[in-house]
């Protein structure tokens, strides 16, 4: 078997190098793939950058390659230009590689994966199929009208209908792809999984890095990782943040780590009325993360309710022995913390909602056995074992 293995992010991106890399070991490590093409796609600076192929893993089976996007003053001919030459290229690119088979990372990349199928013949699989153009929407980054979103919901119609398998990463998506008419012998479930030997809680780590940014051992560290705004909480999660500092009085202190620049950051938590001298805010590489993890004590998730999702960064922080403040409704996991701990729902919706969560968090924080309980949720629900499986579901 050898992959065209399509991601949508560029090669640096985090979510390319917690999501896809990981799966790139375990299919290198199967008998029956004999070569794996890897495929990002570069945009901006990235498209001078550095592409050099680094994996955190002996690499035997993996070759790559870039696709350039054309920069375009409006972003929709960039988008438009993107699909109609990117699958020319991959089409291409699998008939050198002499590609059998096509593993897509998410449904834009699985829209790319379709594509080239329609030129090729090539099966193709999509894991990580989620509704991102119901996402865009529902987050404002698109409007019903937007082509973007047409396009986008005319090739996940696809995918369903002509994809050999799909990955949901909630099983609450897998049911209703079920109820739209999607064969279940072509859907396994796996959630984003995450590396528990970089992720897993480290007494030692966590007193070197407290240290090192002078928390006191009674300061209550929130951590947040990730973006603001589109699919993810803006104002409400300065308002969150605010309330966590509210509820926790002068030991509250926030580390806020995001690709977002820091000076606005910094002034959306002042006007918010958090204390400037008790937030860090900065970017930090991924191999970075486990470190402020490990300074924390419990996690914001800000993503929006929404059934099919499945956060990368929940994994992380449970791994991290945090328990995680998030909506109501958030794929699986919004379910899994209300029935077994290990975090507290809100509803924006419910006043009082949020506070209430708070009280609960440091109910948990209370508790001596809180990490190991976090820990153990990601080694339940967020083991790599699950991509394994589905593999061996689809390709034998």
């Amino acid at each position: 078997m050898r992959i065209l293995f399509i991601g949508y992010w560029s090669l640096h991106e985090p979510l390319t190098i917690s999501t896809i890399f990981p799966h790139l070991r375990i299919l290198q490590e199967r008998d029956d793939v004999e070569h794996i093409t890897l495929v990002t796609v570069e945009r901006g600076a990235e498209t001078q950058a550095d592409l050099t192929l680094r994996l955190p893993f002996p690499n035997t089976k993996i070759s790559f390659k870039p696709l350039l996007s054309r920069p375009h003053k409006l972003l929709l001919l960039n988008k438009t230009d993107d699909f109609l030459r990117f699958p020319r290229e991959l089409a291409e690119l699998a008939r050198a590689e002499g590609s059998t088979v096509m593993l897509a990372r998410g449904a834009p990349a699985g829209a790319l994966a379709y594509l080239v199928a329609r030129q090729t013949g090539l099966p193709f699989y999509v894991e990580s199929f989620e509704p991102h153009a119901e996402y865009m929407r529902n987050g404002g980054v698109w409007k019903p009208y937007d082509p973007r979103y047409l396009v986008q919901t005319y090739l996940e119609r696809q995918q369903k209908k002509h994809a050999r398998g799909l990955m949901p990463v909630a099983e609450a998506h897998r049911r209703l792809l079920i109820a739209e008419g999607v064969p279940a012998d072509h859907l396994v479930t796996v959630p984003c999984s995450v590396n528990m030997t970089d992720f897993g809680f480290d007494a030692a780590r966590r007193v070197r890095q407290r240290q090192q940014l002078g928390y006191a051992d009674d300061a209550v560290v929130g951590i947040y990782v990730g973006k603001f705004g589109g699919i993810y909480y803006e104002d409400e999660g300065f308002a969150i943040f605010a309330q966590a500092a509210a509820h926790f009085g002068d030991r509250f202190r926030l580390i806020v780590l995001t690709a977002h620049p820091a000076e606005g950051v910094r002034a959306r938590l002042a006007a918010a009325g958090l204390n400037p001298a008790h937030c860090l805010v900065t970017r930090a590489p991924h191999a970075e993360v486990p470190n402020y993890l490990a300074a924390a004590d419990f996690a914001f998730l800000l993503s929006r309710p929404t059934p099919g999702l499945s956060p990368i960064k929940i994994g992380e922080y449970w791994a991290s022995g945090l328990p995680i403040l998030l909506a109501e409704g958030v794929g699986d996991d919004s379910g899994i913390v209300e029935k077994e701990g290990s975090g507290a729902t809100f509803n924006l919706a419910r006043p009082g909602s949020v506070a209430s969560a708070l009280a609960r968090i440091e109910e948990q924080l209370a508790q001596p056995s809180h990490r190991a309980d976090a820990t153990a949720l990601a080694l339940r629900h967020r083991s790599p074992e699950r991509a394994r499986e589905a593999y061996r579901a689809f390709f034998g």
